[in-house]
């Protein structure tokens, strides 16, 4: 990821194209912050604004602004933040069929942890995890952070697909493939309920600054939850 590649604390606009830069920050809470301060002011130069892991990615109007001006709104902006973290987005809960054809790597995750599945199952849907930023995919949103004692490598050789709507883990973060996609994660479950829509504002269920938890399902109720969100 390119925010992983700048010091956090850098301060300074990396340009990334013609019409955008990048901002390194100190993590996601203060690029959710920053975002939404553009956003609520509505900053007249503003395109876009696009929070990561450790960064900002903001894109502007040339037409109205420069580089230079962008640069000098931005850490005005970030001078001024409140201290304290963010005000949450909203709450969501996802459920997930956990193991069996649906969690292919669930007893693998058990091995490297030395837990039984039903506590890897536990311990994945016991706490509440914070969407930190979207990539990777359109509405692939990495979630964290995981509890230590769920935290494993992911695989030593990639899926060339893996299904839509698998419930993965990897380093300290969760994820969910909105779409039949290939990836690395290992994959412990599945949820039945759509992640994009392109047609919706916003097309991602999960956007940065959501929180979430897992509610685990029995395989048999899969059809009970199939589609959109009723809370999208």
């Amino acid at each position: 990821m390119l925010a992983s590649r700048l010091p956090p604390h850098s301060r300074a606009l990396h340009p990334f194209g013609e019409a955008a830069a990048l901002l390194g920050l100190a993590g996601p809470e203060e690029a959710q912050a920053l975002a939404a301060s553009l956003v609520a002011d509505q900053a007249p130069w503003l395109l876009g604004a696009v929070p990561g892991l450790q960064s900002l990615l903001v894109e502007f109007a040339p037409l109205r602004t420069d580089a230079a001006g962008v640069e000098s709104d931005l850490l005005a902006r970030l001078a001024s933040l409140p201290a304290e973290t963010p005000a949450r987005g909203r709450q969501r809960t996802i459920p997930v069929a956990y193991g069996g054809d649906f969690g292919p790597d669930l007893e693998e995750v058990a091995r490297l942890t030395g837990r039984s599945t039903d506590d890897v199952v536990r311990l994945h849907a016991a706490g509440e995890l914070r969407v930190l930023f979207d990539g990777f995919a359109p509405g692939f949103a990495y979630l964290g952070d995981l509890p230590k004692q769920l935290r494993v490598p992911r695989l030593a050789t990639p899926r060339t697909r893996t299904p839509r709507g698998s419930v993965a883990i990897a380093g300290a973060m969760s994820g969910i493939y909105p779409a039949d996609l290939p990836g690395g994660w290992r994959v412990i479950g599945r949820t039945p309920i759509e992640l994009f829509d392109p047609l919706r504002d916003p097309p991602a269920y999960l956007v940065p600054g959501d929180t979430l938890r897992f509610e685990p399902i029995a395989a048999a109720d899969w059809d009970r939850y199939m589609g959109e969100p009723a809370d999208w």
